[in-house]
């Protein structure tokens, strides 16, 4: 890449930095040609790992050393400048010291990233960005084997969710699923076995379930607030229930993932 030092931002190259618009950046549907934004030498670093292409990079001259050699043997431009100029453009300080502005890679199919997965994770229309990257966190550090999200679920490259996860949305095999009841069919077809995380009076306690899980799983999380929708619930073949006390029925979505995700790791309660 060539460095470029920026003394004033009348570049056209600078406008996916600008107002940092993720906003603009995102796409629903992840067309050929759509962006997104890594932030943090870790997470560029991840990125590029996972194959993921740089248009541009932007940071502070004191990252110039850190960023210059993941990114040397990649076409475009290192922007460099002072730290006001970078913050009068992105809208905010980078104290983390670099952003790159990613080519988005094509999705995977469900079926290729499930090909060789006994254990994934299923989020229905969950909108906000730091739990959809909590999740992935959980995900990577818990070991879950791919993610797939329903058409309207919050997008895992939106900036936030790439920095609440530290980066693992880039490393755990993830794609969008499509609606209910096409998404069950296509799961049970591929032999998983759906266990939805929801409050019912049939549903099975976490540990009973951990204790004999089947031997393709696909855990269902829904929504903050509403949880899942009747839809999804119909598509379930199992509705599990986290046991809790002292009159509380229900954990934060990421926590949630967390705690189901250990629990099938280790089989407690076997």
């Amino acid at each position: 890449m060539r460095i470029t030092r920026i003394t004033d931002l009348d570049r056209p190259e600078l406008a996916d930095y600008s107002g940092l618009t993720d906003v603009v950046l995102r796409r629903k549907t992840e067309p050929e040609g759509g962006l997104y934004i890594a932030e943090s030498s870790k997470v560029i670093e991840r990125a590029l790992r996972a194959g993921h292409v740089p248009r541009s990079v932007l940071l502070s001259e004191k990252w110039l050393a850190d960023i210059e050699p993941l990114v040397a043997d990649y076409e475009g431009d290192v922007f460099v400048g002072e730290s006001a100029l970078l913050e009068q453009l992105t809208g905010f300080h980078l104290h983390r010291g670099a952003l790159a502005s990613m080519h988005r890679p094509a999705l995977p199919t469900v079926e290729e990233i499930t090909r060789d997965a006994r254990r994934i994770v299923v989020l229905e229309d969950i909108v906000d960005h730091t739990n959809v990257g909590a999740i992935f966190r959980a995900v990577a550090g818990l070991g879950a084997d791919a993610v797939l999200i329903t058409p309207r679920c919050a997008d895992p490259l939106y900036r936030r969710s790439v920095r609440v996860s530290m980066g693992t949305v880039l490393q755990v095999p993830w794609t969008r699923l499509p609606e209910w009841p096409e998404g069950a069919e296509l799961l049970h077809g591929l032999g998983f076995e759906i266990a939805a995380l929801a409050l019912s009076d049939d549903a099975v306690t976490l540990d009973a379930y951990a204790a004999h899980p089947p031997e393709k799983v696909a855990m269902l999380f829904g929504t903050e607030g509403d949880g899942l929708s009747r839809h999804a619930l119909s598509a379930a073949d199992t509705v599990v229930t986290i046991p809790m006390l002292h009159g509380v029925d229900s954990l934060n979505v990421a926590a949630a993932s967390a705690v189901v995700l250990w629990a099938l790791r280790t089989g407690v309660g076997a």
